[in-house]
């Protein structure tokens, strides 16, 4: 599971992007912090024996006690394997590059719906996923790969027919899991269609998340599965 910290200081709005964290298949609430201060208690917790560690920071920008900027530097200089997506109504360009220059993978500006928040999820787990399985990249290829996951948010509108909510479910369950799916077997256990769960396979299949392949063995016609591309 990725295990995401929400920090905000408006506690409706650090609620809401937890409702949003619980939405999506993959991914746990760590925590929510409404201060600099209080964000860096649960990540010093989180790396002490017997805690359990923080993979993502929800990060706001605007902090009563310090920028969130600080907060990320802290985090960077205590050499913390944790993952940064700014989220602020912040859109000054120096700003952005400064979020960028320590750290940030990912920035979002508020106000957004769940589709953007599930959308942006949706390519970290991608990115998530890619790093995990190789190890430290080795190749080109491999560097490329996985940051192409988090830059390929957004870059396309999905086909009609597609909700950027359930596609972020159906990543993050590929992209954790070592197996590959048949769409029946995704319908099972997503609560949709056969037809609706392979639409969501294809075009991950078409945008080069997934491989497609024969599925032999059983009685009838091979069935095509589907492996999160690692």
């Amino acid at each position: 599971m990725i295990r995401v910290l929400v920090v905000d200081d408006e506690p409706v709005t650090a609620d809401a992007h937890a409702a949003y964290v619980a939405r999506i298949d993959g991914f746990e609430l760590a925590g929510i912090a409404h201060t600099g201060s209080d964000a860096l208690r649960h990540i010093t917790d989180s790396v002490r024996p017997g805690g359990t560690p923080i993979t993502l920071v929800l990060l706001d920008m605007h902090l009563p006690d310090r920028n969130g900027l600080d907060v990320c530097r802290s985090i960077r200089a205590a050499r913390l394997p944790i993952d940064v997506i700014a989220i602020t109504a912040e859109r000054d360009l120096p700003l952005v590059r400064e979020a960028l220059s320590v750290g940030v993978v990912q920035y979002l500006i508020k106000p957004f719906g769940f589709p953007a928040f599930a959308e942006k999820l949706a390519s970290f787990a991608a990115y998530h996923a890619r790093l995990a399985s190789q190890g430290p990249p080795t190749t080109q290829a491999e560097v490329d790969s996985a940051l192409s996951a988090l830059r390929r948010s957004g870059s396309t509108p999905l086909p009609k027919g597609l909700a950027p909510d359930t596609l972020a479910a159906i990543t993050a369950r590929l992209s954790l899991e070592p197996r590959a799916f048949s769409a029946t077997e995704l319908s099972e256990q997503n609560g949709l269609s056969r037809v609706t769960a392979r639409r969501y396979l294809e075009h991950l299949a078409d945008i080069g998340q997934v491989q497609r392949s024969s599925r032999h063995g059983g009685a009838g016609r091979p069935e095509i599965e589907y492996r999160w591309i690692r």
